[in-house]
């Protein structure tokens, strides 16, 4: 039995109370069949254009942050050894980073999603793997939906996981989960996952499931926008009102480095 089937009949057994279904419907036009990046290439070489493009900008995106997103190689590159590298800089006051995204060319409504990822640590760091309704550009944030897989800050000391929609009145809600990390999550790499299914929502780390999500789960006046093609995001943020500000202790270049991304139906 693989860890991801182990995954998804532990998630049947948690959710069968509620009755809701855990295991994937028939495979949608979004994502018809099983989908990987190995990230295979030179070293300094770009991602997979067919898979993944840049989202450009920044400088007080999302909590305020102070990275910009750029498309260069020195934030975002292929090693040669099979990795993607999503690398902080910082020149003087500027601080450049990188954000993938699939969006206009993968999303994907159900299934299980994974990344074997090893993420920086240090005061400000904030790297995640996370999915964004692919309606955003149509209906806006946060109408679309987002689904945080990983988040870490500083440290690293807890693992995050989230989720984002509208209130019925078109407001901002906001479920977290979070939890102690099993070590630091900096000293190598762990796979990050998350199961779709109608009206459920897992996460595990390392084949551990540490979030569950249903429609009952939610705050009252919440919206459930979540049974639709959502895209694929990593990226690593800098400063900001979460994690807080970076410090002169900080390392820079920070890596976020991804061994690989996979979705099955």
């Amino acid at each position: 039995m693989t860890p991801t089937t182990r995954m998804l009949g532990a998630v049947t057994a948690l959710t069968v109370g509620v009755g809701l279904m855990a295991t994937p419907t028939s495979p949608t036009a979004h994502a018809a069949a099983s989908v990987a990046d190995e990230f295979s290439g030179p070293a300094g070489s770009r991602v997979n254009r067919s898979i993944w493009g840049y989202d450009v900008g920044g400088g007080g995106w999302g909590n305020n942050e102070r990275q910009i997103y750029t498309n260069a190689a020195k934030n975002s590159r292929l090693d040669g050894k099979g990795n993607l590298v999503i690398e902080a800089r910082k020149s003087g006051n500027t601080i450049t980073s990188a954000r993938l995204s699939t969006g206009g060319k993968f999303s994907f409504i159900t299934g299980t999603l994974s990344a074997r990822i090893q993420v920086p640590t240090g005061k400000g760091l904030h790297p995640a793997f996370w999915l964004l309704g692919s309606d955003v550009d149509r209906v806006g944030y946060p109408a679309a939906g987002e689904i945080d897989v990983m988040e870490f800050i500083n440290e690293g000391a807890s693992w995050h996981s989230a989720l984002h929609g509208p209130t019925i009145s078109g407001k901002h809600w906001q479920k977290t989960d979070s939890g102690r990390f099993w070590g630091d999550p900096g000293d190598g790499f762990h796979t990050y996952s998350v199961h779709r299914g109608p009206g459920v929502i897992a996460m595990a780390i390392d084949n551990r499931i540490v979030s569950v999500y249903t429609p009952s789960t939610i705050p009252s006046k919440a919206r459930w926008v979540f049974d639709k093609p959502m895209h694929v995001i990593l990226n690593l943020a800098v400063g900001g009102r979460w994690p807080g500000a970076v410090s002169e202790a900080t390392d820079f270049p920070a890596r976020m480095v991804v061994d690989w991304v996979r979705y099955t139906p």
